[in-house]
Protein backbone atom coordinates (compact mmCIF):
# COMPACT_ATOMS: atom_id res chain seq x y z
CA UNK A 1 0.00 0.00 0.00
CA UNK A 2 2.48 2.22 0.69
CA UNK A 3 4.12 1.68 -2.89
CA UNK A 4 1.34 2.13 -4.42
CA UNK A 5 0.58 5.78 -2.70
CA UNK A 6 3.91 6.98 -3.56
CA UNK A 7 3.52 5.83 -7.40
CA UNK A 8 0.15 7.29 -7.36
CA UNK A 9 1.41 10.73 -5.90
CA UNK A 10 4.20 10.63 -8.15
CA UNK A 11 2.25 10.29 -11.10
CA UNK A 12 0.02 13.07 -9.84
CA UNK A 13 3.25 15.38 -9.60
CA UNK A 14 4.42 14.39 -13.24
CA UNK A 15 1.27 15.69 -14.04
CA UNK A 16 1.23 19.03 -11.98
CA UNK A 17 4.59 19.74 -13.35
CA UNK A 18 5.59 18.67 -16.65
CA UNK A 19 8.14 20.81 -17.62
CA UNK A 20 9.92 19.63 -13.78
CA UNK A 21 9.41 16.22 -14.86
CA UNK A 22 10.86 16.92 -18.66
CA UNK A 23 13.60 17.96 -17.02
CA UNK A 24 14.33 15.49 -14.99
CA UNK A 25 13.65 12.87 -17.89
CA UNK A 26 16.29 14.95 -19.92
CA UNK A 27 19.01 14.41 -17.55
CA UNK A 28 18.55 10.96 -16.96
CA UNK A 29 16.57 9.15 -14.27
CA UNK A 30 18.57 5.88 -13.83
CA UNK A 31 20.46 7.06 -10.38
CA UNK A 32 20.10 9.56 -7.99
CA UNK A 33 23.61 10.87 -7.98
CA UNK A 34 25.02 12.40 -4.88
CA UNK A 35 21.55 12.59 -3.51
CA UNK A 36 20.62 15.30 -5.42
CA UNK A 37 16.86 14.83 -6.53
CA UNK A 38 14.69 15.98 -3.27
CA UNK A 39 11.40 13.81 -2.36
CA UNK A 40 9.24 15.01 -4.53
CA UNK A 41 11.48 14.57 -7.54
CA UNK A 42 12.56 11.42 -6.17
CA UNK A 43 8.69 10.39 -6.71
CA UNK A 44 8.52 11.84 -10.18
CA UNK A 45 11.20 9.55 -10.97
CA UNK A 46 9.60 6.29 -9.87
CA UNK A 47 6.69 7.04 -11.13
CA UNK A 48 7.97 8.04 -14.94
CA UNK A 49 10.14 4.19 -14.88
CA UNK A 50 6.77 2.94 -13.78
CA UNK A 51 4.19 3.90 -16.44
CA UNK A 52 6.74 3.24 -19.19
CA UNK A 53 6.71 -0.08 -17.46
CA UNK A 54 3.21 -0.47 -17.08
CA UNK A 55 2.67 0.59 -20.80
CA UNK A 56 5.62 -2.28 -21.95
CA UNK A 57 7.51 0.76 -23.21
CA UNK A 58 10.84 -0.47 -23.36
CA UNK A 59 12.31 1.65 -25.64
CA UNK A 60 11.22 4.71 -23.37
CA UNK A 61 12.67 3.13 -20.65
CA UNK A 62 16.33 2.71 -23.00
CA UNK A 63 15.87 6.47 -23.56
CA UNK A 64 15.51 7.25 -20.03
CA UNK A 65 18.91 5.40 -19.11
CA UNK A 66 20.40 6.45 -22.32
CA UNK A 67 20.07 10.37 -21.26
CA UNK A 68 21.33 9.22 -17.67
CA UNK A 69 24.79 8.44 -18.71
CA UNK A 70 24.95 11.12 -21.40
CA UNK A 71 24.18 13.51 -19.13
CA UNK A 72 25.63 12.25 -15.82
CA UNK A 73 27.92 9.38 -16.64
CA UNK A 74 31.22 11.57 -16.02
CA UNK A 75 29.28 12.96 -12.36
CA UNK A 76 28.41 9.41 -11.41
CA UNK A 77 31.82 7.51 -12.37
CA UNK A 78 33.62 10.66 -10.55
CA UNK A 79 32.00 9.70 -7.19
CA UNK A 80 32.02 6.14 -7.35
CA UNK A 81 34.26 3.94 -6.38
CA UNK A 82 37.12 1.97 -8.16
CA UNK A 83 35.12 -0.45 -10.35
CA UNK A 84 38.97 -2.12 -10.58
CA UNK A 85 39.48 -2.95 -7.15
CA UNK A 86 36.03 -3.13 -5.61
CA UNK A 87 34.74 -5.77 -8.32
CA UNK A 88 36.61 -6.54 -11.02
CA UNK A 89 40.03 -7.58 -9.56
CA UNK A 90 38.35 -10.06 -6.84
CA UNK A 91 35.35 -11.43 -9.19
CA UNK A 92 35.87 -11.25 -13.23
CA UNK A 93 39.20 -12.71 -13.61
CA UNK A 94 38.71 -16.01 -14.47
CA UNK A 95 36.91 -15.04 -17.81
CA UNK A 96 40.03 -13.66 -18.91
CA UNK A 97 42.17 -16.23 -17.55
CA UNK A 98 40.01 -18.67 -19.94
CA UNK A 99 40.48 -15.88 -22.86
CA UNK A 100 44.45 -16.24 -22.66
CA UNK A 101 44.27 -20.11 -23.01
CA UNK A 102 41.79 -19.64 -25.95
CA UNK A 103 43.81 -16.89 -27.76
CA UNK A 104 46.63 -19.17 -27.02
CA UNK A 105 44.95 -22.18 -29.02
CA UNK A 106 43.10 -19.82 -31.89
CA UNK A 107 44.79 -19.96 -35.08
CA UNK A 108 43.22 -16.86 -35.13
CA UNK A 109 44.85 -13.49 -34.79
CA UNK A 110 42.28 -11.42 -32.88
CA UNK A 111 43.69 -7.43 -32.96
CA UNK A 112 40.97 -5.39 -31.14
CA UNK A 113 39.40 -5.56 -27.53
CA UNK A 114 36.59 -3.44 -27.81
CA UNK A 115 34.73 -1.87 -24.13
CA UNK A 116 30.93 -0.98 -23.85
CA UNK A 117 30.27 1.47 -21.53
CA UNK A 118 34.54 2.09 -20.45
CA UNK A 119 33.30 4.15 -17.88
CA UNK A 120 36.84 5.66 -16.33
CA UNK A 121 38.53 3.42 -18.67
CA UNK A 122 40.29 1.74 -15.70
CA UNK A 123 39.23 -2.02 -16.78
CA UNK A 124 40.21 -1.13 -20.50
CA UNK A 125 43.84 0.11 -19.38
CA UNK A 126 44.05 -3.14 -16.60
CA UNK A 127 43.22 -5.26 -19.96
CA UNK A 128 45.71 -3.43 -22.37
CA UNK A 129 48.59 -4.62 -20.24
CA UNK A 130 47.25 -8.10 -20.02
CA UNK A 131 46.95 -8.74 -23.20
CA UNK A 132 50.03 -7.26 -24.82
CA UNK A 133 49.20 -9.73 -28.46
CA UNK A 134 45.91 -7.15 -28.90
CA UNK A 135 47.28 -3.85 -31.12
CA UNK A 136 44.71 -2.12 -30.59
CA UNK A 137 41.55 -1.10 -27.52
CA UNK A 138 38.87 0.91 -28.05
CA UNK A 139 36.38 2.35 -25.03
CA UNK A 140 33.05 3.40 -25.80
CA UNK A 141 30.96 5.60 -23.33
CA UNK A 142 28.18 8.14 -24.03
CA UNK A 143 29.76 10.34 -21.82
CA UNK A 144 31.88 12.47 -24.30
CA UNK A 145 32.85 14.53 -20.88
CA UNK A 146 34.49 11.20 -19.39
CA UNK A 147 35.54 10.40 -22.83
CA UNK A 148 37.41 13.64 -22.97
CA UNK A 149 38.49 12.83 -19.44
CA UNK A 150 39.52 9.34 -19.89
CA UNK A 151 41.59 10.42 -23.59
CA UNK A 152 43.76 12.91 -20.93
CA UNK A 153 44.20 10.79 -18.20
CA UNK A 154 45.77 7.82 -20.39
CA UNK A 155 47.24 9.80 -23.38
CA UNK A 156 50.66 8.04 -22.59
CA UNK A 157 48.92 4.46 -23.93
CA UNK A 158 49.02 4.86 -27.39
CA UNK A 159 47.24 1.55 -27.96
CA UNK A 160 44.21 2.54 -26.55
CA UNK A 161 41.41 4.93 -27.75
CA UNK A 162 38.15 6.08 -26.32
CA UNK A 163 35.36 7.45 -28.43
CA UNK A 164 31.78 8.83 -26.88
CA UNK A 165 29.30 7.36 -28.78
CA UNK A 166 26.53 4.67 -28.27
CA UNK A 167 28.31 1.42 -28.37
CA UNK A 168 26.15 -0.97 -30.67
CA UNK A 169 26.37 1.91 -33.33
CA UNK A 170 29.81 2.62 -33.17
CA UNK A 171 30.54 -1.34 -33.66
CA UNK A 172 27.75 -1.71 -36.34
CA UNK A 173 29.68 0.98 -38.08
CA UNK A 174 33.98 0.19 -37.18
CA UNK A 175 32.97 -3.84 -36.67
CA UNK A 176 35.37 -5.75 -38.26
CA UNK A 177 36.27 -9.54 -38.08
CA UNK A 178 38.75 -10.87 -35.49
CA UNK A 179 37.44 -8.76 -32.53
CA UNK A 180 37.07 -9.02 -29.11
CA UNK A 181 34.09 -7.03 -27.40
CA UNK A 182 33.25 -6.62 -23.52
CA UNK A 183 31.35 -4.95 -20.79
CA UNK A 184 32.08 -5.13 -17.34
CA UNK A 185 30.05 -4.51 -14.32
CA UNK A 186 26.24 -4.05 -16.24
CA UNK A 187 26.30 -1.85 -19.71
CA UNK A 188 24.15 -4.39 -21.52
CA UNK A 189 21.48 -3.67 -18.82
CA UNK A 190 20.70 -0.44 -20.02
CA UNK A 191 19.25 -2.21 -24.12
CA UNK A 192 16.04 -3.40 -25.00
CA UNK A 193 16.21 -7.42 -26.01
CA UNK A 194 15.78 -5.64 -29.48
CA UNK A 195 18.54 -3.39 -29.41
CA UNK A 196 21.09 -6.41 -28.03
CA UNK A 197 19.68 -9.23 -30.31
CA UNK A 198 20.54 -6.52 -33.69
CA UNK A 199 23.79 -6.33 -32.18
CA UNK A 200 24.49 -10.04 -31.72
CA UNK A 201 23.34 -10.69 -34.89
CA UNK A 202 25.26 -8.04 -36.79
CA UNK A 203 28.47 -9.49 -35.04
CA UNK A 204 27.19 -13.04 -36.30
CA UNK A 205 27.73 -12.16 -39.39
CA UNK A 206 31.65 -11.08 -38.94
CA UNK A 207 33.99 -13.48 -38.88
CA UNK A 208 35.83 -14.60 -35.71
CA UNK A 209 33.84 -12.59 -32.73
CA UNK A 210 34.53 -13.25 -29.25
CA UNK A 211 31.97 -11.22 -26.57
CA UNK A 212 32.53 -11.14 -22.80
CA UNK A 213 29.29 -9.79 -21.07
CA UNK A 214 29.52 -8.97 -17.08
CA UNK A 215 26.18 -8.49 -16.49
CA UNK A 216 23.79 -8.56 -13.89
CA UNK A 217 20.55 -10.87 -13.76
CA UNK A 218 17.78 -9.94 -11.22
CA UNK A 219 17.29 -12.52 -8.76
CA UNK A 220 13.52 -12.02 -9.00
CA UNK A 221 13.93 -12.66 -12.42
CA UNK A 222 13.12 -16.68 -13.51
CA UNK A 223 13.88 -17.43 -16.96
CA UNK A 224 11.89 -20.92 -16.86
CA UNK A 225 8.85 -18.94 -16.58
CA UNK A 226 9.28 -16.07 -18.92
CA UNK A 227 12.38 -16.50 -20.98
CA UNK A 228 12.16 -12.60 -22.42
CA UNK A 229 14.33 -9.53 -20.80
CA UNK A 230 12.53 -8.26 -18.02
CA UNK A 231 12.71 -4.92 -16.05
CA UNK A 232 14.21 -5.39 -12.46
CA UNK A 233 15.44 -3.03 -9.27
CA UNK A 234 15.25 0.09 -8.93
CA UNK A 235 16.28 1.34 -11.94
CA UNK A 236 14.14 -0.65 -13.98
CA UNK A 237 16.91 -1.45 -16.28
CA UNK A 238 16.82 -4.92 -18.17
CA UNK A 239 17.71 -8.64 -16.81
CA UNK A 240 18.47 -10.50 -20.42
CA UNK A 241 18.83 -14.16 -20.66
CA UNK A 242 21.52 -13.91 -21.68
CA UNK A 243 22.46 -17.88 -22.44
CA UNK A 244 19.37 -17.70 -25.07
CA UNK A 245 20.14 -14.77 -26.78
CA UNK A 246 23.93 -15.29 -27.54
CA UNK A 247 22.58 -19.26 -28.83
CA UNK A 248 19.53 -17.87 -30.66
CA UNK A 249 22.21 -15.32 -32.70
CA UNK A 250 24.63 -18.15 -33.56
CA UNK A 251 26.86 -17.84 -30.79
CA UNK A 252 28.40 -20.70 -28.90
CA UNK A 253 28.80 -20.04 -24.83
CA UNK A 254 32.89 -20.98 -24.14
CA UNK A 255 32.56 -19.77 -20.69
CA UNK A 256 29.71 -19.08 -18.47
CA UNK A 257 29.38 -18.37 -14.31
CA UNK A 258 27.75 -16.76 -11.41
CA UNK A 259 28.82 -13.88 -9.00
CA UNK A 260 26.87 -13.59 -5.94
CA UNK A 261 26.36 -11.69 -3.34
CA UNK A 262 27.80 -8.18 -5.03
CA UNK A 263 24.54 -6.66 -5.21
CA UNK A 264 21.40 -7.05 -3.01
CA UNK A 265 18.86 -6.54 -5.93
CA UNK A 266 21.47 -9.01 -8.97
CA UNK A 267 23.61 -11.33 -9.20
CA UNK A 268 26.07 -11.05 -11.85
CA UNK A 269 26.19 -13.55 -14.99
CA UNK A 270 29.52 -13.93 -16.42
CA UNK A 271 28.61 -15.31 -20.25
CA UNK A 272 31.80 -16.14 -22.81
CA UNK A 273 30.51 -16.69 -26.49
CA UNK A 274 32.54 -17.15 -29.81
CA UNK A 275 30.95 -17.59 -33.35
CA UNK A 276 33.13 -19.00 -36.02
Amino acid sequence: MKKQIKEFTGAILVQLQPKKAESLIKKGISFNVGNELNLNERLMRAALLKQAEKNKDFNLLANYHKNFWEQTGRKYFSEKESVLNNFFLPHCLPVFEMLKKLLKDSPEKYHTMIEIGTGNGEVLEYLSRQFPQIEKFVGIDLSADQIGFNTKKYQQYPNIDFVAADGAEWIRENGTDNIIIITSGGVLEYFTQQQLTHLFNYLNHLKNTIFIAIEPIGVDVDFTKNPNSQPYGIERSFSHNYTQLFEDTGFSLWYQSVIEGVQKEADFGVFGAINL
